[in-house]
């Protein structure tokens, strides 16, 4: 059985918007292509696209985030998570990379 995973939206990601003011959710239960656009992530500054790394269905959406856009800001990789999903079963992975190899892209 796959595993399911959550997307966090990264440091980086958060740092280059700017301050998170809102974001738009896939449905939960909703079906996903690797490299779909499936989350929006707004900031005065404008809005990014989030792709899914595999395909899969969603399983959660982190509703805090309603109230508390911001947690994207502070806490990119633990309360700021985005969404998860159960991945198809031998789906390959669309564009992941490594800590170590995104580190050295974008530090």
């Amino acid at each position: 059985m796959a595993r399911s995973s959550e997307s966090a939206f990264t440091e980086y990601g958060q740092e280059r918007l700017g301050d998170v003011v809102f974001v738009q959710f896939p449905e939960v239960g909703r079906h996903m292509m690797a490299g779909e656009a499936v989350c929006v992530v707004e900031s005065p500054s404008g809005e990014m696209r989030v792709q899914t790394p595999r395909s899969g269905v969603v399983t959660a959406v982190n509703s805090a985030l309603d109230d508390q856009p911001e947690l994207v800001n502070s806490d990119p990789y633990g309360e700021g998570w985005l969404f998860s999903i159960e991945p198809d079963r031998g789906a390959p992975a669309y564009g992941m990379i490594d800590a170590a190899t995104y580190e050295e892209m974008f530090g």
